[in-house]
């Protein structure tokens, strides 16, 4: 049931959707600038524990009802939205600042950040994102067979996703953090953060002022 011949067809399709940047690399690389590589690696399976709940929706059938209701969808997209604009905000006040990104060896001064900051982060920033259940409610159901148990394939992709989407984005996070000393510059760390800011805002306007879910 799980290495049909359907599963090879969803394993080439969603490992070219992955390496796509989208806000997942964005807010991976965002994290990882401002705290380092364990920020990176958290955010990162944060992100991709949000993918199951996801599975789990589409299985289920509620994303169906958040389809059909206008102002269900919209209210999430709202919400996903002014997360989005937040991180951004959040980012551009960082650039502000000007803390380097701390790097082994280099003597920095950095505001102590809890681990629950970064899963908190890449959690929501993936729940809250009408486009992952729409697009989960499009994707998955072509790769799962009439008579195959839906909530048990659905995890199952999932987990194919978020083994893929880790390795894809933990390996960012491993290499800004091994940029070494370029990247503990003051000024680098400020461009990153505030491109990084610029971009999120923009993909959280985008996403409050379209008018379809995808």
């Amino acid at each position: 049931m799980f290495f049909d011949a359907q599963f090879w067809p969803f394993l080439i399709a969603i490992t070219l959707l992955t390496l796509s940047p989208g806000v997942d690399t964005l807010l991976v690389i965002r994290n990882t600038t401002r705290g380092g590589l364990r920020d990176g690696v958290l955010t990162s399976l944060a992100i991709c524990s949000g993918l199951f709940v996801h599975a789990a929706v589409s299985a289920l059938g509620i994303s169906v009802i958040l389809l059909q209701s206008a102002h269900a969808f919209s209210a999430l997209k709202l919400i996903g939205a002014a997360y989005l604009i937040w991180l951004g905000v959040q980012s551009l006040a960082s650039a502000r600042r000007g803390t380097p990104l701390p790097i082994a060896g280099c003597e920095v001064e950095r505001q102590a950040v809890s681990r629950w900051v970064p899963l908190r982060e890449g959690f929501l920033s993936n729940v809250l994102n009408p486009k992952t259940v729409v697009f989960y409610m499009a994707f998955l159901p072509q790769f799962i067979a009439p008579g195959d148990p839906a909530l048990a394939k659905s995890l199952w992709l999932a987990g194919v996703h978020f083994l893929i989407a880790n390795l894809w984005q933990i390996g960012i996070a491993v290499m800004l953090g091994k940029a070494g000393q370029w990247l503990a510059r003051r000024a680098v760390s400020r461009t990153l953060d505030g491109a990084t800011g610029v971009v999120m805002i923009a993909f959280g306007l985008k996403l409050a002022l379209s008018q379809r879910p995808v």
